[in-house]
């Protein structure tokens, strides 16, 4: 059994003194049988959410268990303990059996088309009228998550090669339907503005990056109540990507610098819209996992206020996410630290304990 105390965040509005972990369960209630009490002092959150993120990848592609299993060991010890996969060549259900790792919602493969995205990290649609099929194929083998890769660069078009969508209008629509008459939802990479428009009018749930977006399509996506996760971590590496397409893609390699540069500027604009913001670090591939409070440094870096940039990183996109965060009776998944994140959210990089599943496992 766990003792935590100080003070206890539940969500915007309330916070308690003091909160259990008895059986693996939260509670409210002083427990009345005798047992031994582990106590942990301190500012305690509902575990950090990371929704994007990739068990499983690596820089070539697929890695074998071991290697997933550390990955999601790195992001345990960085207090997130619930991950939507963002996409993953490899079969991590057996994440799901593991009572030591954090929890896991898994979007399935990338679906893209060849030569069309990273070679060996989706999953390639040789005709794309099979979209909707394959949606509904990764549907089924996923958990309620779709990843789509909407956009990427066309070599094929030589020096004019830039970022192009990868699906016809109405093969979105088709595809992103059939998603949800099966209870799933889609989110969709997307650095372009050119993708955006034919996502929006198919009802996609969620975007990934949205580096493309302009005021006029910032302000639709406000209305739409369709959040955005900025992985400013990943955009960071646009300079160096820009610097890769020098002379053999100068308009790709022009509109990635721009990209790059107005970052920050960018992820401020979504924020004063009232576009929901989700924190998401885009680890695996190239980039290291465990790094939630790096993103979330960041985010404050561009000017957000760091108790909202922290409330999205906890309970916010837990109740998004549809999982619970420190409730009666719920998983006692949490994370304490020496002092308040909301008033500075540096204090994420170094926390007292991470308790997962009523287990301190950190």
């Amino acid at each position: 059994m766990i003792h935590v105390r100080g003070t206890v965040v539940l969500d915007d509005d309330r916070e308690l003194g003091e909160v259990w972990a008895v059986d693996g369960r939260v509670t409210f209630e002083r427990p009345t049988t005798a047992r031994e009490v582990a106590t942990l002092d301190g500012w305690a959150l509902p575990g950090l959410v990371d929704v994007h993120c990739h068990i499983g990848l690596g820089a070539d592609g697929p890695v074998d268990r071991a290697t997933a299993e550390q990955q999601a060991l790195a992001d345990r010890a960085a207090g997130t303990l619930l991950i939507r996969d963002a996409g993953s060549p490899a079969d991590t259900a057996w994440v799901h059996d593991r009572e030591d790792l954090p929890r896991l919602l898994r979007s399935g493969h990338h679906l893209a088309r060849p030569k069309r995205y990273l070679r060996n990290y989706g999953r390639d649609l040789a005709d794309v009228g099979q979209l909707p099929e394959a949606i509904a194929e990764e549907a089924e083998r996923g958990d309620g998550w779709i990843k789509l890769v909407a956009d990427w660069i066309d070599r094929d078009l030589g020096a004019d090669g830039d970022l192009r969508p990868l699906w016809p209008d109405d093969v979105l629509a088709k595809a992103i339907a059939v998603a949800h008459e099966r209870g799933a939802r889609v989110t969709a990479h997307t650095f372009s503005t050119e993708a955006l428009p034919g996502l929006l009018a198919a009802g996609i749930d969620c975007l990934e990056h949205g580096t493309g977006l302009t005021h006029e399509l910032i302000d639709e996506v406000a209305h739409r109540g369709i959040p955005v996760t900025p992985t400013l971590l990943q955009v960071a590496q646009f300079e160096a990507i820009a610097a890769q397409a020098d002379g053999r893609y100068p308009l790709f390699a022009a509109r990635m610098r721009h990209l790059h540069a107005r970052r920050y500027e960018h992820v401020r604009d979504l924020h004063d819209a009232g576009v929901r913001l989700l924190v998401g670090t885009d680890a695996g591939g190239t980039l290291e996992h465990g790094r939630i409070a790096d993103e979330v440094a960041e985010l404050v870096h561009a000017g957000l206020p760091d108790a909202a940039v922290v409330a999205a990183a906890s309970w916010r996109t837990r109740e998004y996410l549809r999982v619970p965060g420190l409730e009666e009776g719920a998983s006692a998944d949490l994370v304490v630290y020496d002092a308040d994140p909301r008033l500075d959210a540096r204090v994420l990089a170094d926390p007292r304990a991470v308790v997962l599943r009523g287990r301190r496992v950190a």
